[in-house]
């Protein structure tokens, strides 16, 4: 059976390495990211239970990653089965950046209304992900100037997502899956697991990937429709956005001053703000 790596007996060698990789199983929505990390690990000669023990620094040295790069593979690392120390997510860097590109209505497609809708609402309600994975539509209420979301932790109103939101609602009420299912940020398809099902209840990899797709797509839409005249602050952003997580967007909503979700929340919005106004800002 395959799966995640685990610790060889004492007196059982190491396969070498790149059996060793080929045995493992890349984790659900990291399959290109858990690729790119064996490449490099074999680059070095190193198998799973090399990295393990020696840990991202090698690789990092040698492909000469960033602190987010690092701090993604660990993750994506850990998600394999591979027991290393969780890396910490470095602030964003700019610590604050125009993200209303990524709020922006460009067509009709489920996939980009509903990734339009949470950054929208994230903007307002900078929540994590685990919170967006469980939030329901009833806990969303609309009013004819803004958004108001309920949950265990408190209320909150929801400015400037409105006609996000009213666009997404508008389109998943098409498909009879997406119209009866529970969740704000329903599955568009079926995934690899036996219960997964079109409505059904995302998880958070799968909810980071799509965060990544979306911001990917926005930034060759930034480069593909720049006059001219923008085209130099449309790379900066571009550029900006191909390495931008969830986590970094909800970061700089709260360097922005939207109001914190959570006690971290609190914690990293006070920090933000101490760097921002140590730091020049990338905004329109």
């Amino acid at each position: 059976m395959r799966g995640g790596w685990q610790q060889p007996l004492p007196d059982m060698p190491a396969p070498p390495p790149a059996r060793a990789w080929r045995r493992l199983d890349a984790p659900p929505g990291y399959e290109a990211q858990w690729r790119r990390l064996g490449e490099a690990a074999l680059e070095l000669g190193l198998g799973p239970e090399q990295l393990g023990e020696t840990g991202l620094e090698p690789l990092a040295a040698a492909r000469g990653w960033k602190p987010a790069t690092v701090a993604l593979y660990s993750k994506v690392a850990r998600y394999g089965g591979i027991a290393l120390p969780a890396a910490p997510t470095p602030e964003p860097d700019p610590p604050e950046l125009d993200l209303r590109a990524l709020t922006q209505i460009r067509s009709e497609d489920p996939e980009h209304l509903r990734a339009v809708a949470w950054c929208a609402i994230a903007l307002g309600w900078p929540a994590p992900i685990a919170s967006f994975r469980s939030l329901r539509r009833d806990q969303v209420r609309a009013t004819t100037r803004r958004l108001l979301i309920s949950t265990d932790d408190g209320d909150w109103t929801v400015p400037g997502a409105l006609t996000a939101w009213h666009a997404w609602e508008a389109v998943r009420s098409r498909f009879p899956a997406l119209a009866a299912s529970a969740w704000v940020l329903p599955a568009l398809r079926r995934g690899p697991g036996f219960d997964s099902q079109i409505g059904g209840r995302l998880s958070n990899q799968a909810l980071q990937t799509t965060f990544a797709k979306h911001a990917r797509r926005t930034a060759q839409h930034l480069r593909a429709t720049a006059p001219p005249s923008q085209r130099e602050h449309a790379e900066a952003l571009a550029l900006a956005y191909r390495e931008l997580s969830y986590d970094s967007y909800r970061r700089l909503a709260l360097a922005d001053g939207a109001p914190p979700v959570s006690p971290r929340g609190v914690v990293r919005a006070a920090r933000a703000h101490a760097r921002i106004s140590r730091t020049p800002r990338l905004a329109g």
